[in-house]
């Protein structure tokens, strides 16, 4: 059966690609290269809370449903720790002017517009976590097949099970870590994210 949204489904994936991979980090390198370290730390701070998009992958790649759960997660999160952090915020609109600083705020409005919508997208496929037998419909199976090519790629030796439990691995410490951030170093730390 022919899914309707297969190809936005592949757009959101390329789109990701370019706009979750790519471009930050060649932000990242060219803040490093100019050392401007109010860039260099916020995008520190999206590369650990976006590795939950990693781990989505690796989950579908097992088809498992929490799978789902994740996905919608990190496209809440990242914008969050894009915006989160008040000194990283003002060291930014402190910084002068310049082509780094125009390209990564564009950037940074852009994933917090380009996640809101993921997240508002991702909803209706909540259901495919919830149920045994919508997880095996072509509506929830369309979401497997960009992870898959990428096994195909870069994992073509390795079974899907392997891959899920690497998946499963990396989500279990990113949310004891989470956790760990939530319950403990968020009091004393507040929304600083040079306090230690």
């Amino acid at each position: 059966m022919e899914v309707w949204f297969r190809p936005y489904v592949w757009i959101d994936y390329r789109l990701a690609v370019l706009f979750m991979v790519v471009v930050p980090l060649i932000l990242l390198i060219w803040a490093f290269v100019q050392k401007v370290e109010g860039i260099q730390r916020l995008l520190t701070i999206y590369w650990r809370v976006s590795s939950l998009l990693a781990i989505t992958v690796y989950l579908m790649i097992a088809q498992y449903p929490v799978s789902f759960i994740s996905g919608l997660m990190a496209n809440i999160l990242i914008p969050i720790s894009l915006w989160f952090w008040v000194d990283l915020n003002d060291e930014i609109d402190y910084q002068p002017s310049g082509l780094l600083k125009l390209i990564f705020t564009s950037w940074r409005w852009a994933m917090t517009v380009y996640c809101i919508l993921g997240a508002i997208a991702f909803v209706p496929f909540v259901v495919c976590a919830l149920s045994e037998t919508a997880i095996k419909t072509p509506y929830c199976r369309v979401w497997f097949e960009a992870p898959l090519l990428f096994k195909e790629y870069f994992h073509y030796n390795s079974k899907p099970a392997f891959l899920g439990f690497l998946g499963i691995v990396g989500l279990i410490v990113y949310v004891a870590y989470l956790s760990y951030f939530i319950l403990i170093k968020l009091g004393k730390q507040g929304r600083s994210a040079t306090q230690q």
